[in-house]
C-alpha cells in the first residue's frame, strides 16, 4: 500500500486539490491505465472485504470523499518478502488520503463513521467469476479492526475463506 497525500489548497471558499494527475502518480512509481470507476456508500460498521481477483487482477487508488473508514491491504503474492502481511490506514474527509492497492494484494475497509462513500480508480475492469474474498478475522492475519460489535458483512465476505486455503498469487 502507498499512502497519496495531495496538496491542498484552502481559502475561505472551501477547498480544491488534485485527485487525480497521471504525471504526479507516475512520479510515485504508479504508471498503471485505470480503466473502470467504482464508488460505493456504506453504513457505520459495514466491513467490505478481503476482496481481490485471481484473473484480471487490479490495483485500486482509493478515496473517501464522505466520512471515515480504515483501509486494509494484505500481500497475498506468495513468492513476496512480504506475504501474509496487513497494512491500515484510516482515509476520511478530513484527512483526503489516497491509497494505491497495487496488484497482487486483497482489499477491505469498515466504516468507522456514520456512513461512508469511496471512490476507486481500478486497473481493470470487474469480473465476478474471477474473484474471491480473504476472511477479514483470519487468525494467520490477525489484522486489528477497530470495531464496535460485530461487523455487517455481505454472504458473500462471511464465507470469504482462511489466507491458507485461498488461491492467490505466486
Amino acid at each position: 500500500m502507498l499512502v497519496l497525500e495531495p496538496e491542498v489548497f484552502t481559502d475561505g471558499r472551501g477547498f480544491v486539490f488534485e485527485s487525480y494527475n497521471q504525471r504526479t502518480l507516475a512520479e510515485a512509481g504508479i504508471t498503471d491505465t485505470f480503466v473502470q470507476d467504482n464508488h460505493s456508500r456504506s453504513t457505520c460498521n459495514v466491513l467490505r472485504g478481503l476482496h481481490y481477483q485471481i484473473r484480471q487482477p487490479q490495483g485500486k487508488l482509493v478515496r473517501v470523499i464522505a466520512g471515515a473508514v480504515f483501509d486494509v491491504a494484505v500481500d497475498i503474492r506468495r513468492s513476496s518478502p512480504t506475504f501474509g502481511r496487513w497494512v491500515g490506514i484510516e482515509l476520511s474527509t478530513e484527512n483526503r488520503r489516497m491509497v494505491w492497492i497495487p496488484k497482487g494484494f486483497a482489499h477491505g475497509f469498515l466504516v468507522t463513521s456514520e456512513y461512508a462513500e469511496c471512490l476507486y480508480k481500478m486497473t481493470d475492469f470487474w469480473a465476478s467469476q474471477h474473484e474471491r474474498a480473504i476472511a477479514w478475522d483470519d487468525p494467520q492475519l490477525a489484522i486489528d479492526w477497530p470495531l464496535h460489535g460485530p461487523p455487517i458483512l455481505s454472504p458473500r465476505d462471511a464465507s470469504g475463506v482462511r489466507l491458507v486455503d485461498a488461491e492467490i498469487f505466486e
